[in-house]
């Protein structure tokens, strides 16, 4: 071994760590590492496969997803059934108020019909000329006063039991 220095500044001599007399060992090829791991493959039986495959279902969970799943699909029901209810209460809303529409538009009509045959000018002339009869003409006209104020008597049945003269009595208190 020799040590040879340059003014190259190298810091050490790469030769120096070349050993000739190593063995150089063979590289390995890709098609030995494929077959290697083709060799390694490990087969499991078909009963040991469909176990797990097969999942496990635990009773509990199964029973509570089935009532949520029937209180949603109830809730839901009641929901569409309440809609539907509610649309045809409107549409019989909405027909009777057709019908109480129609119903005032004949009655307008109507009236309408009966004042135009019973004007007063048809009655008055109906009177004159039918019935013979005229307008009161003030001669005819009898004005009564009352000076000692509004009183109002009513006849009724003088033979009452002691029973309706006290009711009487008291109803006459009150007006």
């Amino acid at each position: 071994m020799t040590l040879t220095y340059d003014n190259r500044s190298t810091a050490y001599d790469f030769n120096l760590f070349k050993d000739s007399t190593a063995k150089k060992l063979p590289k390995k090829k890709t098609e030995e590492k494929t077959q290697n791991t083709k060799n390694k493959v490990v087969t499991i039986p078909q009963d040991e496969i469909v176990k797990i495959r097969r999942r496990k279902h635990n009773p509990f969970k199964l029973f509570i997803g089935a009532v949520a799943g029937a209180v949603i699909t109830f809730a839901v029901a009641m929901i569409i059934i309440g809609q539907v209810q509610l649309t045809e209460l409107n549409q019989q809303i909405i027909t009777k108020k057709a019908e109480l529409s129609n119903a005032q538009s004949t009655y307008t009509q109507t009236q309408m019909a009966i004042q135009s045959k019973h004007s007063t000018t048809d009655i008055e002339n109906y009177a004159k000329n039918k019935l013979g009869m005229s307008k009161a003409e003030n001669v005819q006209k009898e004005f009564v006063s009352l000076s000692k104020g509004d009183k109002a008597e009513i006849s009724g049945d003088v033979n009452k039991n002691f029973f309706q003269k006290i009711i009487d009595a008291v109803t006459g208190l009150w007006s």
